[in-house]
């Protein structure tokens, strides 16, 4: 009997859906938020808040003839497609340090512990003072108030671009522009302005 020659092992079929989001992302730029798999496809990363999220195009579901793409809910340094990824990674990361500022800062303390740190060792942690430190130089590098205010609101706050100019009053147009030049700041601050990323 001839021997049946093996066969190369098939990639797993996506879950309902994927490829079509993948290449929605990838129309719109949205590409930070995918990984090849091993067998070289692009794929959302699993576990993460962008992969649950679902774009929608109307027009028969392309943006090369004209369709819009609607998102709910967006984290806006994702939404707000004119970003770039160097302005992104500095608006996480300030995020990133003011929540770990946060969290360490409502560590309960001990009730045995005396408030002037008569302990050995004891008072402020050294990683409580260090995250609130971070927190508070990169705030300082921001400036000038209306862009702190923008950074803020957006990168912190969650707020859209929108609901921020019908607050002030300004055009949504000026308050990206005071994100922007906030987040160019930041990325001066934290070193990135001298490397690639992209």
């Amino acid at each position: 009997m001839p021997r049946k020659a093996a066969k190369k092992p098939q990639p797993p079929k996506l879950p309902k859906g994927e490829a079509e989001q993948v290449r929605i992302r990838r129309e719109v730029g949205h590409d930070f938020a995918l990984k090849q798999d091993a067998f070289g496809r692009q794929r959302l990363t699993a576990g993460t808040a962008e992969a649950r999220r679902v774009y929608e195009v109307s027009n028969g579901g392309y943006t090369s003839t004209g369709g819009v793409v609607r998102l709910r809910n967006v984290d806006p340094l994702v939404g707000i497609t004119s970003l770039s990824r160097q302005q992104r990674e500095a608006g996480q990361r300030f995020r990133d340090d003011f929540e770990r500022n946060q969290r360490e800062g409502l560590q309960p303390q001990s009730w045995s512990e005396r408030v002037d740190g008569g302990r050995v060792g004891g008072g402020i942690p050294d990683h409580v003072l260090s995250a609130g430190r971070a927190h508070a130089h990169a705030a300082a590098a921001l400036a000038h108030w209306e862009v702190a205010d923008a950074v803020r609101k957006i990168c912190l706050e969650g707020q859209s671009v929108k609901a921020i100019a019908e607050r002030t009053g300004e055009g949504r147009d000026v308050v990206v522009k005071l994100l922007k030049v906030g987040l160019d700041l930041l990325a001066v601050h934290y070193g990135m302005m001298g490397r690639k990323v992209g």
